[in-house]
């Protein structure tokens, strides 16, 4: 049955009471063990490297666009996964400044031991939004000095060396990629090379320029033709109301006036050309033909029949239309003969088109392929261009820079509790002992102290309750039990008091 709640305070100091000799010695007990414990407890000493991130240098605004500089999330996080690898333990492990000359002599279980002490007593803390401390704590100052030290020089070389390396990975990656799309756009191209030179019909739109040019002229010929042989008909016609020859008397005059005609000629043309050109020579012959003529006629006389009957000449409208109508029918027939040519360059076109149709698939395929290959190879060398330029940066160290900002200190005082608080702690803690302990026996104590239990445990009433009762012997043997508990517990505190003094003051 449990006590009621309100009753163990009175329960607890009557339980002490009681035992006041075991209350005195369970408090001298427990103070001395604090005491005792603040003796041997070991002192830590801590010291730290504080690592500034330099992640606004003037260089991230100017390289902005034109490279990548190295981003890091996370840093106190990044930072200890980094110091915990097995490698930067094994170099602080086996630093002889640290631990010896023999420091790189270590078995394997001795060098994990010293690691796993290494990675235990190593702590890494954020500091704001741009610090953050890389601690170490040791019994020895000197050494956990030293180690924090070791552990922030490690640190910025490995995150230089880490950036470095990711950098000309990356460059190296981006660079491979480009010359193998590089091997893959020659391929491309020759093959789409081999294609134009075995098909040599062009693409579909030169094609269809090309027919489109040929059934333009097809129908500016058709027109032409059509306008050739309306010509030719209405020469044909005025043809037939001319006169093929005309009556003209043999004159003495008539000759003349030819004579006359052909001399003008003659002089117009001198005007121009040479006695060598082949028309002057041509009149000539005809101006001394008609003088013959002349001559003739006048010497047999027949310039006065010939005034009577007169001469049948061509005549020359009729002449005119005749060689209009020549050349008319032969601009016809050379406007059909250019139709027949049209017509046969059509039918090949449309052959043409058909085998580009065909074509079209294989060479769209080799375009399209052309046209991604080229695409991502531009953009490779872009990527390649801003990789080398991250990658100087990197090895610059430009970008992302970590500092130390503050360098590990030389610790002058432990880190920790320390004897003054074990101190103090010892007397609060024995003298709080008997209490405790009494609490903990009345939750487990089966005896029947309080009323409330016999009613809640068997649900009826009490009707009487019976005060304790002690004699003048007893008032007189527990007055004295308690001035004497409080005489030795005054001289324990006394002790403890001059232990501890002596403590600090250095002598023991």
């Amino acid at each position: 049955m449990a006590l009621p709640l309100n009753q163990i305070p009175s329960e607890i100091i009557r339980e002490v009471r009681s035992r006041k000799w075991l209350a005195f010695f369970l408090f001298t007990i427990v103070s001395f063990a604090v005491l005792g414990a603040g003796f041997v407890w070991p002192y830590k000493y801590e010291s730290q490297v504080v690592i500034f991130v330099d992640d606004q240098n003037i260089i991230r605004p100017l390289m902005e666009g034109s490279a990548v500089t190295t981003k890091i999330s996370e840093r106190s996080s990044v930072a200890r996964e980094m110091l915990w690898s097995r490698d930067v333990m094994s170099k602080v492990a086996k630093d002889k400044d640290i631990f010896g000359q023999d420091a790189d002599q270590l078995t394997d279980e001795e060098l994990e031991r010293r690691i796993g002490m290494l990675r235990t007593n190593m702590n890494v803390r954020p500091r704001g939004d741009r610090y953050f401390s890389i601690g170490y704590t040791s019994e020895s100052p000197m050494q956990a000095f030293r180690i924090a030290q070791r552990l922030g020089q490690l640190f910025i070389s490995e995150n230089s060396e880490s950036k470095r390396k990711e950098s000309r990975n990356a460059y190296n990656f981006i660079d491979k990629q480009v010359k193998n799309y590089e091997s893959i756009l020659a391929g491309v191209e020759q093959k789409l090379k081999k294609f134009l030179s075995e098909n040599v019909d062009g693409t579909e739109s030169e094609a269809n320029a090309r027919m489109a040019n040929l059934r333009r002229e097809l129908e500016l010929a058709e027109l032409e033709r059509s306008e050739l042989m309306a010509r030719a008909e209405s020469l044909e016609s005025q043809l037939g109301d001319v006169q093929p020859m005309l009556s003209q008397a043999r004159t003495a005059d008539s000759y003349t006036r030819r004579i006359r005609e052909k001399e003008t000629q003659l002089d117009e043309l001198r005007l121009q050309y040479h006695d060598t050109y082949p028309d002057i020579v041509v009149l000539k012959e005809q101006i001394a033909e008609l003088k013959k003529q002349r001559d003739r006629a006048a010497l047999s006389g027949e310039l006065g029949l010939a005034a009577s009957e007169g001469d049948q000449l061509v005549n020359p409208l009729y002449q005119d239309i005749s060689a209009e109508v020549a050349k008319t029918r032969a601009s016809i027939r050379t406007q059909e003969s250019r139709i027949n040519s049209l017509e046969n360059l059509i039918a090949e076109q449309e052959e043409r088109m058909a085998r580009i149709q065909e074509n079209k698939t294989q060479y769209s395929e080799l375009t399209r392929d052309m046209e991604v290959n080229e695409q991502i190879y531009n953009d490779l060398l872009r990527r390649r261009e801003k990789a080398r330029v991250s990658m100087y940066l990197d090895i610059e160290g430009q970008g992302l820079n970590f500092r130390i900002n503050e360098t590990a200190q030389f610790p002058l005082d432990p880190v920790g509790p320390q004897f003054q608080l074990f101190a103090s702690a010892g007397l609060i803690l024995g003298a709080l002992a008997p209490f405790g302990l009494a609490a903990g026996a009345l939750q487990i104590d089966p005896r029947v102290r309080a009323r409330k239990q016999l009613e809640d445990g068997i649900g009826l009433p009490v009707l009487a309750e019976m005060p304790h009762v002690r004699t003048p012997y007893e008032k007189r043997r527990d007055r004295f039990l308690t001035v004497s508990v409080a005489v030795c517990a005054v001289l324990v505190v006394a002790a403890y008091g001059g232990v501890a003094g002596a403590a600090l003051m250095g002598v023991i």
